[in-house]
């Protein structure tokens, strides 16, 4: 049973890899756009619908636009790398949401919103696209679908964990149960997370320098998000995010190779 059960799960993992268009690498992945695609439509409309929208204002128009230049650098973006088919699908919204918190995101397919929190933050243009480059670039690389596919195959390597323990002690099965749910979390989930997160900010600064933006600006955005902060307090192999001091130099070398490749796919003037 033991066996059956193991090369099930080394089954699932081989069928479950899927090449993501825009990295160009093979993710775990149970999740289709066709299926992501509907739920998340709904979710952002319920959002919409119990959530006060701004409208007509000038911070709602510069949502609008950059949301606009951003959504049109990664249609030229994937054009270029032969995948332009990929957006097919997409149906893009950008909606200011009034609301203190400083944050913003991008639901598969598209959709956006920013909180008027953030916009002290971001401050202009290149503050804003900064901050939509790196969400849509989440939507883009599929992360949403491979933090759900990790998720499940925690839970059954968690079901693996039981089997194989059945025979023992209740209170070994325990200290097993423990270990696993901590060493997944620390070992695997979280570097997971923190990896998605370095991921979309190298996509998002190719694609706010694609949209006309300069990449440069993303570090005055992140180094001011770091003072808004204060820094943070959770060591970062116990946060699902790099420490701000990591991110801004990831991003600093980052920038260069993002400058380059906006050349050969073209700026939007």
């Amino acid at each position: 049973m033991k066996k059956y059960l193991i090369g099930g799960i080394f089954t699932i993992l081989l069928v479950a890899c899927a090449t993501n268009p825009i990295t160009g690498k093979q993710n775990l992945n149970f999740v289709s756009n066709s299926e992501l695609f509907p739920s998340s439509f709904q979710q952002y409309n319920q959002f919409l619908t119990e959530n006060k929208v701004i409208t007509g204002t000038a911070d709602a128009k510069r949502v609008d636009v950059v949301g606009s230049r951003i959504k049109a650098a990664a249609e030229k973006y994937l054009k270029f790398l032969g995948q332009g088919q990929y957006l097919q699908d997409y149906r893009w919204e950008y909606k200011l949401v009034d609301n203190k918190e400083v944050n913003a995101w991008c639901l598969p397919g598209g959709k956006i919103v920013v909180y008027s929190g953030i916009l002290p933050v971001t401050q202009n243009d290149a503050g804003l696209a900064t901050v939509m480059g790196h969400e849509v670039s989440h939507a883009l690389a599929n992360h949403g679908a491979q933090r759900m596919s990790a998720a499940q195959l925690q839970q059954i390597g968690g079901v693996a964990l039981g089997a194989a323990t059945s025979g023992k002690s209740e209170q070994t099965q325990q200290i097993f149960s423990q270990a696993y749910g901590l060493g997944t979390e620390v070992g695997v989930m979280l570097p997971f997370s923190r990896g998605n997160e370095t991921e979309a900010d190298k996509i998002g600064l190719t694609l706010m320098a694609i949209a006309g933006y300069n990449p440069d600006d993303a570090v005055s955005f992140w180094s001011r998000m770091s003072a808004k902060s204060g820094g943070g307090s959770t060591p970062e192999f116990m946060s699902t995010h790099p420490s701000d001091a990591t991110r801004i130099a990831n991003i600093k070398s980052l920038i260069p190779e993002a400058k380059a490749t906006a050349l050969k796919v073209g700026v939007i003037k």
